[in-house]
């Protein structure tokens, strides 16, 4: 996906109301990740919960490491409106 460069702004047309939609949606991954990784991380008194095996305790594990991973992997939509900003 392509934030700024859709098809339909080649040729002059806005872009359709589902291409808004899914950048906008592309926009909201990464922060949602890691206000889930924060709540998580913060509600639980800084123990994550049984919830995925695994018996030690490490600094960030569980559910808080999958979120900030998950929130990493969809930095791709910030990282190219960045790019667009600056060029």
């Amino acid at each position: 996906m392509s934030l700024g460069t859709h098809s339909g702004e080649r040729d002059g047309r806005a872009p359709s109301l589902a291409r808004l939609a899914a950048a906008a949606l592309a926009l909201a991954a990464a922060p949602t990740f890691a206000l889930m990784a924060v709540l998580t991380r913060t509600g639980t008194d800084g123990a994550d919960p049984m919830l995925c095996g695994g018996t030690e305790q490490t600094a960030i594990g569980g559910m808080t490491a999958m979120y900030l991973l998950m929130g990493a992997f969809h930095l791709q939509p910030w990282l190219k409106l960045i790019d667009i900003k600056r060029g």
